[in-house]
């Protein structure tokens, strides 16, 4: 069966220790780690009239909007709950996968020929639109729930359907902590914004639906359309925007998924077949968790509201391959060194697929081996390649 020796790591668990460790790769390589703490406070909704001042009206956030090009018309809502937003409007919306996606900076994969005069034109088309309403929308989270290695995120919208569905996925923050932050990602979701708005970027109106387009070296997301409505989409972006943030604070931004069993947590990094099979014991089935020296937590919210935000350490970190080429054993216990390599060369039938790449990243592959092989070093995590593409072969070690 082609998952069989995946199914016998995850159900007999207690086996791994006894396997011998293989020689290290030579590898001489440093990431600095800080401490993440968590904070429960929770986040206060808000009305802001703009021409008077009183309970409930906060003219900083007006400073705030303002700094980001929105001139608030007549009212501001921040940090509305569903209840309130369904009230304003907010519905279920059809959900759309494959939208346009432009993103410009420094990274690898699915960067964009779009240039920063471009993008300078559509985001000024962007906030002229938000400054011409009557109602802006505003809603404050973060994308990793560890605070002192999170990247805050401020949505910025039209329409209360368009936050209600961003707030689905991103972590609760303290109210006022993004206007505190020293450099958090802004998201523009402009609903009814003209469809030629699309073309500054260069797509055509004909059959417009909606488009993602970010600015790495600004941080900054515009979500124009339905482009609110492609969740993997978005994800990949909020992901590679908020990658050099959470780096910069300690954390590693990987592109994995976290098994937990009881108290033991497992790094998973995966083909997608292999992680469909086993989607019911995962933590979250989003690609994206933070590792830090402290513990590690998933970068979006996870469905299940009543678990846990983020874990301690992981006990293990688990590479899946898919070769039947009979030159990888079906499991094999790694050094640090060892899978470092794995991770950032990968192998599945002949090929190479390096465990970092889903969607575009602003990381350089090496820097980003190095820093997890630094944190399973200076942690002691155990590290474990499986092979679920060939028969059952022995397990090498020496």
């Amino acid at each position: 069966m082609r998952n069989r020796a995946l199914k016998r790591f995850i159900d007999n668990a207690s086996f791994l220790s006894e396997l011998v460790l293989k020689p290290s790769l030579p590898c001489y390589m440093s990431f600095l780690s800080n401490e993440a703490s968590f904070s429960t406070d929770q986040q206060e909704a808000e009305t802001l009239g703009f021409h008077r001042e009183g309970p409930g009206v906060s003219y900083g956030l007006y400073g705030a909007l303002a700094g980001k090009g929105v001139i608030v018309k007549d009212k501001a809502f921040r940090n509305l709950k569903a209840s309130e937003l369904h009230k304003k409007g907010a519905s279920i919306t059809e959900s759309f996968s494959g939208l346009p996606m432009h993103i410009r900076g420094n990274v690898l994969g699915g960067a964009s020929e779009t240039t920063k005069a471009q993008f300078g034109k559509l985001l000024k088309q962007v906030t002229s639109h938000l400054s011409s309403i009557s109602e802006v929308f505003v809603h404050d989270g973060a994308i990793g729930s560890l605070p002192k290695c999170d990247a805050k995120v401020r949505v910025i919208s039209d329409s209360p359907a368009a936050v209600l569905s961003l707030s689905n996925f991103l972590w609760e923050t303290p109210t006022r902590a993004v206007s505190h932050d020293s450099c958090p990602i802004t998201v523009y979701a402009v609903t009814s914004i003209s469809p030629t708005a699309g073309e500054t970027i260069g797509l055509g109106a004909k059959d417009y639906r909606g488009f993602i387009a970010a600015d790495v070296e600004r941080s900054l997301l515009v979500l124009g359309g339905k482009g609110f409505s492609d969740a993997n989409g978005i994800k990949e972006a909020l992901a590679a925007l908020a990658g050099p943030i959470i780096s910069s604070r300690g954390g590693i931004p990987l592109s994995a998924r976290l098994l937990a069993s009881g108290d033991s947590v497992t790094i998973l990094f995966a083909p997608e077949d292999v992680i469909q099979s086993i989607s019911d014991k995962l933590v979250t089935k989003d690609s994206g968790v933070v590792l830090s020296s402290r513990g590690i937590s998933p970068l979006f919210q996870m469905k299940n509201p009543g678990g846990p935000s983020f874990f301690k350490l992981p006990a293990t970190v688990v590479l899946i391959t898919s070769d039947s080429s009979g030159v990888i054993p079906s499991i094999s216990k790694l050094s640090p060194g060892q899978a470092a390599y794995h991770f950032l060369a990968g192998f599945q039938d002949g090929k190479f697929v390096p465990a970092y790449c889903k969607g575009p990243s602003p990381f350089d592959p090496l820097e980003l081996s190095q820093a997890l092989f630094s944190e399973l070093q200076n942690n002691q995590i155990s590290s474990f390649l499986i092979n679920v593409g060939g028969r059952d072969k022995s397990v090498a070690g020496e």
